[in-house]
């Protein structure tokens, strides 16, 4: 049996390092997906650049209880693989979600977070490789990050309820 997954600094420095190596990829699908919401929802939503994504990558990092995490299901789905992958398919699928949701941020935004990852996980190319996890990796970090990063009209806008 491989070994258990233990998570420290450097585990987590390593993800964090990992997760803004892929700051490029990210931030483009992150930018599809608000295209293509904002016709979906008929508003313009701003697109995010990297420098954005790379200082809400430090915040949610920086906040240790979520960094924990966050590391611990980015490393579960680098490293998922189920043989014939139907069965993965369930188990990577409930990891994502929970991934963007986490990333996301507290009520509404979580919700909003692991709504975007169905349909980014739907619709964008996902990193391919050896293992069932990493299909739904990129989907959820990029519908995660999108969710908390300002852009949405109706963020910008003083709720009715103050």
């Amino acid at each position: 049996m491989d070994s258990a997954l233990v998570v420290d600094t450097d585990l987590i420095e390593q993800t964090k390092s990992w997760v803004h190596g892929r700051s490029g990829v990210l931030v483009e699908i992150i930018n599809t997906i608000r295209t293509d919401l904002g016709g979906v929802f008929a508003t313009e939503v701003a697109p995010v650049e990297i420098d954005q994504f790379q200082d809400e990558v430090d915040v949610v990092f920086d906040d240790i209880d979520r960094a924990v995490n966050v590391t611990a299901l980015v490393v579960i789905l680098q490293r998922l693989d189920v043989e014939g992958d139907y069965a993965g398919f369930i188990v990577d699928e409930l990891l994502g979600r929970e991934l963007a949701g986490m990333i996301a941020g507290e009520q509404p935004l979580r919700l909003l977070g692991e709504a975007t990852f169905h349909y980014a996980d739907a619709t964008v190319q996902p990193i391919s490789g050896p293992s069932a996890g990493l299909d739904d990796l990129d989907a959820a970090l990029a519908a995660g990050f999108q969710t908390r990063l300002p852009g949405w009209p109706w963020r910008d806008r003083p709720t009715p309820f103050e």
